[in-house]
């Protein structure tokens, strides 16, 4: 039996690894680097083109649950991040380049995957995952868009700037995680109020590169605005956002201060950090003037400027049921972030599930349930939700898990609630696997 992916990101190549484990041929479609994405940087798998974070690996944190589900089902994207882990407190930060290297290595060695690098522009006939990602090319998305009958939905997802650790200036920049969670990973950049006036002046008036006409009537992902649109919502909604200085005290002069830029490692060998909460679409010669305007990095050797892209995904309560399957098309199932996932471990979350329950189908078997006792079952039953009006990218949440009887003290202590939810998730995938 052979099945194909589309697209060599994060969800497809956890869908083909899965395929692969479960006796599946997988022919795996990239089309980097024929054809490259305004985002991408290289032609290897499974890049992570925006930060380099995929959240808290805490399983009282909504992502760290899921990353732990994922572990028990065996996910091999969430083995490889850990395998390729950098320093980031609570966070599970990877060095992008050692893991898009090992992934890719995973893929080429595989005797059942054929890795591809061409351009689809139509879903394939046959047993399939469409993992084509939030830039899928506008020939497959117009051919997706005919198959569906309904029209696709649009978002902006931004990238952040990195610079060089050796150009930060350690005698302003400090290393500290909020409330000395976990290890001093995070480089600080403290501001005063002067300092910070000055800082928002700049970035409220530095001039942004102009969208193209088609995607003028896109929308922005919440959780990942650029910083310049943050800042337009009022002078302090940064202080209360990326930049806010709560827990995070300089132990030279234990001064909390009114606003701090924190700055995440990138790399195993820790050359280069990445300005959290900073994706933006200022041009470059901006965005330049701004981050030399803060404490530290006024001598920063940028090596990444920022950059917004377009990110497409599906309507997919119409499209698709909680296993992920096309109601249209049996053999044919979606992953990543075109379902309207969000988030990278979400993205590699569904690649897992749809790669078992693809291979399921195919061997004949049932789907694996879920349910939405567990975050990625409550997450897969959340974008197909039909009773959805205005659909719109979600991450994992506590809010999306079925509820919990508990009493009212309980209910008010939210980790302790969050806990009996991630318990009750984990013995629900423990007693699903003996």
């Amino acid at each position: 039996m052979k099945a194909t992916v589309v697209g060599g990101g994060l969800a497809g190549c956890e869908a083909a690894l899965q395929l692969a484990k479960r006796g599946i041929d997988v022919d795996l479609y990239e089309m980097r680097p024929e054809k490259m994405t305004g985002a991408h940087t290289g032609e290897k798998l499974a890049e992570f083109v925006c930060s380099n974070s995929l959240g808290s690996f805490d399983t009282g944190v909504a992502s760290g649950l899921l990353k732990k589900e994922m572990r028990m089902l065996g996910s091999y994207l969430i083995e490889t991040a850990f395998s390729t882990q950098v320093p980031a407190g609570s966070a599970l930060a990877i060095d992008r380049t050692a893991f898009s290297e090992k992934i890719t290595q995973l893929i080429d060695e595989n005797p059942k995957i054929n890795l591809i690098r061409k351009e689809l522009t139509q879903i394939p006939d046959g047993p399939a995952i469409i993992a084509s990602g939030p830039l899928t090319s506008d020939e497959l998305a117009q051919n997706i868009k005919e198959f569906a009958g309904e029209e696709h939905l649009h978002f902006f997802d931004a990238i952040a700037p990195i610079v060089e650790k050796e150009s930060i200036d350690f005698s302003k920049a400090f290393y500290a995680s909020r409330y000395d969670k976990g290890e001093a990973s995070y480089i600080n950049c403290p501001m005063n109020k002067q300092e910070y006036e000055k800082f928002y002046d700049i970035l409220i008036n530095a001039p942004r590169i102009e969208l193209k006409e088609f995607e003028k009537n896109a929308k922005f992902f919440e959780s990942c605005l650029p910083v310049e649109v943050l800042a337009s919502r009022g002078v302090d909604t940064l202080r209360y956002g990326p930049l806010k200085p709560v827990g995070l005290v300089d132990k030279r002069t234990g001064t909390e201060n009114y606003a701090v830029v924190q700055l995440r490692q990138d790399n195993l060998s820790a050359s280069l950090y990445n300005l959290v909460g900073f994706q933006t679409n200022l041009k470059w010669g901006a965005q330049k003037e701004l981050l030399h305007s803060i404490p530290g990095l006024e001598n920063a050797n940028i090596v990444r400027y920022g950059v917004m892209h377009r990110n497409t995904f599906i309507n997919s309560p119409k499209l698709l049921n909680k296993f992920l399957q096309c109601k249209k098309k049996n053999d044919l199932f979606f992953a990543g972030q075109i379902t309207g996932t969000e988030g990278y471990t979400e993205s590699i979350a569904t690649g897992m599930y749809a790669g078992i329950n693809l291979a399921n189908y195919l061997n004949g078997e049932n789907f694996i349930d879920l349910s939405d006792l567990t975050m990625l079952g409550a997450l897969t039953s959340y974008i197909s939700y039909e009773g959805h009006k205005h659909f719109q990218p979600v991450n994992s949440n506590w809010g999306i898990l079925a509820n919990i009887d508990v009493d009212k003290k309980i209910k008010k202590n939210k980790k302790l609630k969050n806990e009996l939810l991630a318990n009750r998730s984990i013995s629900y995938i423990e007693n699903l696997l003996h």
